[in-house]
């Protein structure tokens, strides 16, 4: 069950940003990195990374939290993570010359529920394997449901 509910927490994390810029269209999309590039010329991070995702992730996190009982602060914690894992993500994809929101399999899942997954190893104390088990689960939906995502007009790429 504690599984269910870690992969809930990602899913809501990684997943009301999206659904918060279809819903609120332009409000609130300004970019994280403010448009600064680093020292290869490249955006760091690049315009998809919003203020606007960053806090409705982190709040939609943070409510489902604590509608499961885990209370709003440790929600709020693992949201963050989860976001700041994909802020990682992006990073790395702009120093690897990669387009925002381009296919990078493994670095678009990996830091986005490894961080919050450990954060929550060590506040509820459950197990390393219950760690690796909710990592896997998590990158194996994330590949798998991205093309029917896509498909339903969820996401923009298909991937």
């Amino acid at each position: 069950m504690l599984i269910l509910e870690l992969l809930l927490l990602l899913l809501a994390a990684n997943g009301a940003p999206v659904l918060g810029s279809r819903l609120m269209g332009r409000v609130g999309n300004a970019p994280i990195d403010g448009g600064i590039k680093w020292s290869d010329g490249v955006r760091l991070l690049g315009g998809s990374k919003t203020w606007r995702g960053f806090i409705v992730g982190t709040a939609s996190c943070a409510l489902l939290s604590a509608l499961l009982g885990l209370g709003v602060a440790f929600g709020a914690v693992f949201g963050a993570l989860a976001l700041l894992g994909d802020l990682i993500s992006s990073f790395i994809k702009r120093r690897r010359r990669l387009a925002p929101s381009s296919r990078s399999t493994g670095l678009d899942q990996f830091p986005e529920s490894f961080l919050p997954v450990l954060f929550g190893h060590f506040w509820l104390g459950y197990g390393w394997l219950t760690l690796v088990v909710t990592v896997a689960l998590f990158m194996l939906a994330n590949i798998m449901m991205s093309p029917l995502l896509y498909r339903l007009g969820i996401r923009k790429q298909p991937h």
